[in-house]
């Protein structure tokens, strides 16, 4: 029986503006004159180390574990004040209320009619369930259950082997993309604010700045290669 492929998501940066509620919650959490102006310099200065992390750590300790530490580096390195244990934990607690791009839900509902879709994400089981996100998309894969973070390509072939040779991921980041294309995923990436492609790497075929748009595209991506069998889902 001919089955449309499975379509996954990230979320944290195709379907979730990470950046506006990172730095909501920084500025949130710090409010005085000892913090520096800028919370959003703050927590892209955060995300950085916390990816650094997560190519560089080669024994899986899992997301919390390395925000933490990528916490602490950044307040010793910047002479910040406060404490940084409260910091992520508090960065951490707010991820249920971080905004959705515009178009996520619209989106994904709509690839949904005709696709299997799930998610693929770096972050902690616990973290990712008080997402909205969970609510709309059941199927879900991420780096605590395959024990290593993207960009490595072993996340990429977990995914394969869960939901399917022939599936198609949707990032918006350099690293998700990039990763997700040297591993032989099929790709149509986003295009989100604050994101831009790693110039010395492979860049995808297929792009979208509205998540709406995707199900034309998946239409035609898929209609080119052809019919595929497999069981229902």
């Amino acid at each position: 029986m001919s089955r449309a492929p499975t379509v996954t998501f990230d979320v944290y940066s195709a379907l979730v503006d990470s950046r506006t509620g990172g730095s909501t919650a920084l500025a949130e959490l710090f409010t005085g004159e000892a913090w520096p102006p800028d919370p959003e310099a703050v927590f892209v200065a955060w995300d950085r180390r916390n990816k650094t992390l997560h190519r560089t750590t080669t024994e899986f300790v899992g997301f919390r574990a390395l925000a933490h530490r990528a916490m602490r580096e950044l307040f010793d390195d910047e002479n910040l004040p406060g404490d940084p244990v409260t910091a992520t934990d508090h960065l951490l607690a707010s991820l249920p209320d971080w905004p959705l791009w515009p178009d996520a839900d619209a989106g994904v509902r709509q690839v949904a009619r005709r696709h299997p879709v799930a998610l693929l994400s770096n972050i902690d089981d616990d973290l990712l369930r008080a997402t909205d996100v969970c609510s709309w998309v059941e199927d879900r894969l991420t780096s605590e259950q395959a024990r290593v973070y993207k960009p490595h390509a072993g996340l990429y072939l977990a995914a394969r082997a869960r939901f399917g040779d022939d599936l198609i991921h949707v990032p918006a980041s350099s690293r998700d993309t990039r990763g997700a294309l040297e591993a032989g995923l099929s790709v149509v990436r986003v295009r989100r604010p604050g994101h831009e492609l790693d110039p010395s790497g492979p860049r995808p075929t297929h792009e979208v700045d509205d998540l709406r748009d995707l199900p034309d595209v998946l239409a035609r991506l898929t209609a080119a290669r052809g019919p595929r069998t497999g069981p229902d889902r």
